[in-house]
């Protein structure tokens, strides 16, 4: 599975996470993106997504470990890939068919998104 974390960059960018290289993903209170960080797997793709005044897909990374043993503050271990060659604005998602039934569209505020493979595709060009 793929998901996509929203971040706003002026308090955790994907240039952090890059010079971090591992970081723990967590601090999220709604319930629909708590049930998503929940179901994230080792291995799971994910793209980071800045919000704010850049609302684009920036970078990509993986999913290291989850602890879920606190289920309103599961512990997400991820781990930086790499940047998205050309950064994917909300324009570009809002303008594809492949996102017109996702949560990314219609739960703008939602800031744990599961994407579909064809999602993922689109947004990192894998």
């Amino acid at each position: 599975m793929n998901y996509l974390l929203k971040t706003e960059p002026s308090t955790y960018s994907f240039s952090d996470l890059q010079r971090e290289k591992i970081t723990i993903w967590d601090g999220v209170s709604n319930p629909v993106a708590l049930k998503n960080l929940r179901a994230m797997k080792p291995g799971d793709g994910l793209v980071i997504y800045h919000t704010g005044d850049e609302k684009s897909a920036v970078g990509t990374a993986t999913v290291v470990s989850v602890d879920a043993s606190d289920p309103k503050n599961p512990q997400i271990k991820l781990k930086a890939r790499g940047p998205i060659a050309k950064p994917v604005t909300l324009a570009d998602v809002k303008n594809s068919k492949v996102f017109a039934d996702s949560p990314l569209v219609r739960q703008g505020r939602l800031s744990v998104v599961p994407l579909t493979e064809s999602q993922y595709t689109f947004l990192t060009g894998e």
